[in-house]
């Protein structure tokens, strides 16, 4: 009968690989942790989030600063929230039971339920598995996608030009 093994505090010891060896700081040159040992230096430098920024330009006046300000240049490329185009967006298959006597305008969508705000314009988009449209539909003052306004213009509708 084989005796059953009992684990014993003395015999505990970590896995392998799970305790590395500790870093010995101070220890010559070669070891690479001399002097201040991995602590930097004193002061700016040894505080967290210490040090210069990225447009630091050792006490010369940055180069942010040194442009000229010119009044009313464009935030576009930095504010996409204030200068973007925000549409409300309508899929083909939602108009697929339009009836084509009402003409097709953001205004028409908004009354029929189709979009809650209008924000900067109503862009109409295909999916994948659109319906078949009815025949006939007009539409003004809306924006399409490129499949969308070839589904439309398949099923006869009346687009305003490009």
């Amino acid at each position: 009968m084989a005796e059953k093994q009992l684990l014993k505090l003395g015999a505990l010891k970590p896995a392998p690989g799970s305790r590395p060896k500790r870093q010995r700081i101070g220890r010559g040159h070669g070891s690479g942790m001399v002097k201040t040992g991995g602590e930097g230096g004193k002061g700016q430098t040894v505080r967290s989030g210490g040090g210069k920024g990225p447009a630091f330009e050792g006490g010369q006046t940055a180069w942010s600063r040194r442009l000229p300000h010119r009044r009313g240049y464009s935030q576009k490329a930095r504010d996409r929230g204030h200068f973007r185009s925000r549409f409300a967006v309508v899929n083909l298959r939602q108009l697929a039971h339009w009836d084509a006597t009402v003409e097709i305008t953001p205004e028409s969508l908004r009354d029929y339920g189709l979009v809650t705000t209008i924000l900067d314009g109503v862009k109409i988009l295909a999916t994948q598995s659109d319906a078949a449209l009815p025949a006939g539909l007009r539409l003004r003052d809306v924006f399409f996608s490129k499949k969308a306004r070839e589904a439309l213009t398949k099923a006869g509708a009346a687009l305003p030009p490009e």
